[in-house]
């Protein structure tokens, strides 16, 4: 009996090995396409678009909404119209890497608030920070490197591919023993929303995907890609010994400007096409 309670526990753990690799073989995806700047890598997911786009459309409408109540939503109207005519160049050239992309159902404001912050959450759902803009005096040029950036992580599914490795984490054997199936509450992918999109920061891979993208946003729509590296030189600045949360994980900055002067290089063209439009 004791002999094959062990065999059966051994069987069992054969077929959850060789499950883990079948089920990341599975769930692997490419969410864009390459683009100019030919950003090319697999990602594993767990969940739908559907339904992280739909616990982000929960979660920014709180975010919103808490702003809206507290004052500090869309303060200064000649800001927010800077911001959104930004948003309106950019968001057509998301085409470029998804031709859905342009439908979304995107959404633009600036939230009063005294951090260097911006993101975008999945599906379009962008916030800009007043201080960001404020304090570092940001051209038009570097707000939309930045907005390229918080974009193309939305473009790249970063947080579904960050919800999904969080659920394969804590969910572990029950998800196997499920038959890959996966169930999680809208409250409960909204709060993942939230938290990945503006509180947890992304991983190296994602930010250099991001910075790659959006520096070609940029360029298509007629901003200088070289001021990618202008912005993040003076966030750097503004940060002292701590930086701001937009670059907590983010490459070293000699890497991350030699890769920024590199691909802003590369984009090049494109800018001067667009520029002649």
């Amino acid at each position: 009996m004791v002999f094959s309670g062990i065999k059966r526990r051994a069987s069992m753990a054969l077929v959850l090995a060789c499950s883990s690799t079948v089920l990341a073989a599975c769930l692997t995806t490419q969410t864009t396409s390459g683009g100019a700047v030919g950003v090319e890598r697999s990602q594993f997911v767990l969940v739908s678009s559907a339904e992280v786009d739909a616990a982000a459309t929960k979660a920014y409408a709180d975010v919103i909404t808490k702003a809206q109540k507290e004052g500090k939503l869309n303060k200064d109207a000649k800001q927010v119209a800077r911001v959104r005519a930004i948003a309106n160049r950019l968001i057509p050239q998301t085409v470029a890497f998804r031709q859905d992309a342009p439908q979304w159902k995107w959404e633009v404001n600036v939230i009063e608030s005294d951090q260097l912050n911006a993101w975008c959450m999945a599906g379009g759902k962008i916030a800009f920070y007043s201080a960001l803009i404020e304090k570092l005096q940001l051209t038009d040029d570097e707000i939309a490197a930045i907005m390229g950036h918080e974009i193309a992580h939305a473009l790249r599914e970063h947080s579904r591919e960050r919800i999904s490795q969080q659920l394969a984490t804590s969910v572990g054997l029950d998800l196997l023993s499920a038959g890959f199936g996966l169930s999680r509450g809208a409250s409960d992918l909204a709060g993942m929303a939230a938290n990945v999109a503006i509180s947890l920061p992304y991983g190296r891979s994602h930010e250099v995907e991001s910075d790659r993208i959006g520096v070609e946003l940029a360029a298509r729509a007629g901003y200088n890609p070289r001021a990618a590296i202008s912005v993040w030189q003076k966030m750097g600045k503004a940060g002292g010994s701590s930086p701001p949360e937009l670059l907590s994980t983010h490459p070293s900055p000699e890497n991350r400007m030699r890769d920024l002067e590199d691909y802003s290089v590369r984009v090049q063209p494109l800018y001067e096409q667009a520029k002649k439009r």
